[in-house]
C-alpha cells in the first residue's frame, strides 16, 4: 500500500483511530441507553437531545471505521475489542437524569481527549484527511459536552 504515509505511521494513526472508534461507540451506546431510560420532569427535553446526539455518533462510527480501513488496517467491530480499547466506560443500572447528564459530559470529554491525543500522530504523518476527521470530531464532542454541562440542574 502506497498512499504517501509510511507503514509505521499509517498503523499508528489507525491504532489511535481504533481507540476513537471504541470510545465513540461506547458513548453512542450509553447515550442511546439513557435516551430510552431517562425519566422525570425533563424527560422530553433530554430524550430528544440525546436522540440527536446518538444519531450523529452513529454516523461518526462509520466515518471513523472507514478511515481506518482506508489506512489499510482492520477496524475493530466487537464489544470485546471496544472494551479493550475504550476509555469511556459503561454504567450499571439506570441512574437519575442528573447522573446521566454527568456521565455523558464525562464521556464526551473523554472522547475529546482521545481525539486530541491522535492529532499529533496524524499531523506528524502528514495525514490531512485524518486531521480533518479529528478536528470535526473535536468540534462535535466539545460542543456536545458544553450543551450537556449547561443542561445540568
Amino acid at each position: 500500500m502506497d498512499i504517501g504515509i509510511p507503514e509505521e505511521q499509517r498503523i499508528a494513526v489507525a491504532h489511535h483511530l481504533s481507540k476513537l472508534l471504541a470510545d465513540t461507540y461506547v458513548l453512542y451506546l450509553k447515550t442511546h441507553n439513557f435516551h430510552w431510560n431517562v425519566k422525570g420532569p425533563r424527560f422530553r427535553e433530554l430524550h430528544l437531545m440525546w436522540e440527536e446526539q446518538y444519531t450523529a455518533m452513529w454516523q461518526d462510527v462509520d466515518i471513523i471505521a472507514e478511515r481506518i480501513r482506508s489506512l489499510g488496517e482492520p477496524a475493530p467491530g466487537t464489544y470485546k475489542q471496544y472494551n479493550e480499547l475504550a476509555t469511556v466506560k459503561e454504567v450499571e443500572g439506570v441512574p437519575d437524569a442528573d447522573t446521566m447528564l454527568a456521565e455523558l459530559v464525562n464521556g464526551h470529554e473523554t472522547v475529546v481527549r482521545t481525539a486530541r491525543a491522535a492529532l499529533p500522530v496524524a499531523s506528524e504523518a502528514h495525514d490531512e484527511v485524518t486531521v480533518d476527521l479529528l478536528t470535526q470530531r473535536l468540534e462535535f464532542h466539545e460542543k456536545t459536552a458544553w450543551m450537556l454541562r449547561t443542561s445540568r440542574a
